[in-house]
């Protein structure tokens, strides 16, 4: 990357493939965008990202996704199928970040893990966003922000 000019977004010409949805990915996508990377998002053809259904709607758009995904590129892409997966290493080799937030073993299922992405471009700085971690008693269990804030106390200290 060249240095910078004054009054430059300090991410510009950083480029991010963002596989996450609902809010820790996707909240972290969206500072990258707000600080000038070029994020594109792949979607689930036929449905998009869970959060298109959450309310309240502007004009039958869900407010919620359009400001957490304000500034970001959009791409449909079925990862279960040989041709997306091709098209998802073409963009990954022009991009800097990969976010993720899949449940443990997904990535792997789906052919985006570390180990395979690395080998399609080695510089790309992977990303994965858990609840619980990768590994341990509690990797496998899907989790939210309630949840986690529940089992780690929060809830008990502000009610």
């Amino acid at each position: 990357m060249s240095e910078r000019k004054r009054g430059e977004p300090p991410l510009r010409g950083i480029r991010v493939l963002d596989l996450t949805r609902v809010l820790a990915g996707p909240f972290c996508s969206m500072t990258l965008a707000d600080l000038g990377a070029e994020v594109i998002k792949i979607e689930i053809p036929g449905r998009g990202d869970d959060t298109r259904a959450y309310p309240p709607f502007i004009g039958g758009v869900s407010s919620y996704f359009l400001s957490i995904n304000r500034g970001k590129k959009s791409v449909t892409l079925n990862l279960k199928t040989e041709k997306a997966r091709e098209a998802l290493y073409r963009l990954a080799r022009r991009c800097d970040v990969l976010l993720e937030n899949f449940r443990p073993g997904v990535t792997e299922r789906l052919g985006v893990d570390y180990p395979t992405l690395r080998r399609v471009n080695p510089r790309l700085i992977y990303c994965s966003i858990s609840s619980f971690g990768q590994m341990g008693p509690y990797a496998r269990w899907p989790g939210y922000d309630l949840i986690v804030q529940g089992m780690g106390g929060l809830m008990g200290i502000t009610g």
